[in-house]
């Protein structure tokens, strides 16, 4: 798809240090960018806004896909990477040093996706509690039968398949199945990041998977 090829440019707010986070109209910073994140990280926090933009430059890409896959919609993860990086500008002081920085974008970025999808009104939908509890069994049943869709992601032949049936999910089916099969949030994180009861998370995993299984069917 090619809304995730990468970000639209969008300016941040008015005043803001960072500039046009992810717009090509940017001077290329690569030339003089420091060859490693932590030297660049060490200038940005001296004040160096050129070395901020290069990590902008560097990862701004990366934390457009994940933002694309937990929400769905290209306008809301140009949203979630503005707000990342604005984040992570703010938080310098706290990244450590001997951390790997994409890692801790990534984190960051999944947060305002989190926030960004918790931000809209959603409904539960009305199950009765055995259904709910079958629902429960089936999805850990998935987690242990080592088959589960996001090891297929690993496959090029099944990625348009794949991209198709994410876009079929809903907001909450989408990052619950995100936060479970590939940031290996537990049931019980997942439910308080979202602000859902424990069956309904898993309910919102099972449908998710379910979907991804009948999409895959053809090809496994």
């Amino acid at each position: 798809m090619a809304a995730t090829d990468g970000p639209g440019g969008r300016n941040s707010p008015a005043g803001s240090p960072l500039g046009n986070l992810t717009g090509d109209d940017k001077p290329r910073l690569n030339n003089r960018m420091p060859h490693t994140d932590a030297a660049a990280v060490a200038l940005a926090r001296d004040g160096d806004s050129e070395a901020f933009h290069g990590l902008v430059d560097r990862h701004s890409r990366a934390v457009y896909r994940i933002a694309y896959r937990m929400t769905g919609s290209p306008h809301d993860a140009e949203d979630v990477v503005q707000e990342t990086f604005l984040k992570a500008y703010k938080q310098l002081g706290r990244f450590e040093s001997r951390a790997n920085f994409g890692t801790w974008l990534h984190r960051i970025a999944v947060n305002c996706s989190i926030d960004l999808i918790r931000s809209r009104p959603h409904r539960e939908a009305a199950h009765e509690d055995a259904d709910l509890e079958q629902f429960g069994a089936a999805v850990d049943r998935t987690d242990t039968a080592g088959a589960s869709p996001e090891r297929l992601m690993m496959s090029t032949q099944v990625q348009e398949r794949i991209a198709a049936a994410m876009d079929g999910l809903s907001a909450m089916e989408r990052a619950a199945f995100m936060l479970r099969h590939f940031e290996g949030r537990s049931i019980e994180e997942i439910s308080a990041a979202l602000g859902l009861k424990t069956n309904a998370t898993k309910h919102s995993i099972f449908r998710a998977v379910r979907k991804m299984r009948v999409a895959l069917e053809p090809l496994v």
